[in-house]
């Protein structure tokens, strides 16, 4: 006795069992998000509306076509006497087939171009906000309130990431994640809700580049060159993105945290910068303690330093130890400008337009009298030039 070999009964069983497999599958995973965030602008909104409109004409493609075909299989296959046809240059199936994929085409170009033309408007602006990119933060800059200006740094606990250059550090990764895990900064962008936001990006160092979903706006920051884009946010709220072009060892350490308030309290948060950096320029005339040094360097020395350097100044990789080193223990003019500077050739940048003369000092001091360094010396925002 001998049994008849179907393959397409064969494919139809995997095929349900592929399905089933599927779906239980998506049970499983029914936690997870499978949806754009929220938008919170006009774009967005816009985006996810296009989005949707193109993820139904694929759907329809699929249907259509994956229908056609297993129909022609299961009916017209050879165990049921059927032969292939032999045929060519027919012209009804040759003008068919080239206009219908015209159509569909035009139903996707049309209402695409649309939204791209209106992302790229940011012509009217009722403010703008300068963004560089570096090597791995962000610097914001309010060039219609005053020059308010700030670096943005990650905050999540090293202890919670499971990285070499922190477990070097002598951080026991493995700490229970936080909420907003590798998304959570020192200091926000903040933004009032209802006005048209103009950006400018540009990078001190490589590409790297903005996003934030729920704004719907993402593009390059490049070295030497500007790029613009724009928004208006509808809902007060945070909203969270990263840099989202590969920049470096540390570009998983780069979020962006928007914080969008009402006009008002707006208004509140810029007159509190504007007194920040009117406190912070008339520090660079005071003098400061060595506590005062030691403590204010140490933090600097954990957002802007130990990235590099180790938390513990013991080195990562190619980048130099600062225990020891010859920087640190040698004249303190040459760390000073160093810091200041930066080292031509190397991945040593110039921390001129990011600290301000006491951050300097600070920091300075502290790497001399820290991380196995014991010079002695105390630097004052008024030796800084």
């Amino acid at each position: 006795m001998t049994m008849s070999f179907n393959p397409v009964r064969r494919w139809a069983s995997r095929l349900v069992m592929a399905t089933g497999l599927f779906l239980f599958a998506g049970a499983v995973m029914a936690d997870y998000a499978m949806e754009f965030q929220k938008p919170v602008t006009s774009i967005a909104t816009e985006v996810l509306k296009l989005h949707n409109l193109i993820l139904v004409i694929c759907l329809v493609i699929f249907v259509v076509v994956f229908s056609v075909m297993f129909y022609s299989i299961i009916m017209h296959r050879k165990s049921r006497g059927h032969k292939a046809a032999k045929f060519h240059e027919n012209m009804t199936v040759e003008v068919v087939w080239t206009i219908i994929p015209f159509i569909i085409l035009l139903s996707m170009a049309i209402p695409s171009t649309a939204v791209l033309l209106k992302m790229d408007d940011d012509t009217n602006a009722d403010m703008t906000v300068k963004i560089t990119g570096i090597q791995w933060k962000w610097k914001y800059e309010y060039p219609d309130h005053g020059g308010i200006s700030f670096i943005s740094s990650l905050t999540t606990p090293a202890d919670q990431i499971g990285s070499p250059r922190f477990s070097r550090a002598g951080f026991k990764a493995g700490a229970r994640k936080g909420e907003n895990y590798l998304l959570e900064v020192d200091n926000m962008l903040v933004l009032p809700v209802g006005k048209k936001i103009r950006f400018l990006l540009t990078s001190q160092d490589v590409i790297h580049a903005w996003w934030v979903p729920s704004l719907a706006i993402k593009k390059d920051a490049i070295p030497g060159f500007p790029n613009y884009m724009w928004t208006r946010i509808d809902e007060p709220g945070i909203y969270r993105g990263q840099c989202a072009e590969l920049c470096g060892k540390d570009h998983g350490f780069m979020p962006i945290v928007v914080k969008a308030v009402p006009e008002k309290e707006f208004e509140k948060w810029v007159s509190l910068q504007k007194a920040k950096q009117a406190s912070a320029k008339a520090a660079g005339s005071k003098k400061m303690s060595k506590a005062q040094l030691m403590a204010k360097g140490k933090q600097i020395y954990k957002t802007a330093c130990a990235g590099c350097h180790g938390q513990n100044g013991e080195g990562i990789a190619t980048f130099p130890k600062l225990t020891g080193s010859k920087i640190v223990a040698g004249p303190v003019k040459n760390h000073i400008d160093i810091v200041l500077n930066g080292k031509k050739n190397t991945t040593m940048r110039a921390f001129r337009g990011e600290l301000d003369k006491a951050d300097i000092a600070a920091v300075v001091t502290y790497e001399r009298n820290a991380l196995g360094n014991k010079t002695g010396d105390v630097v004052q925002p008024t030796d800084i030039k």
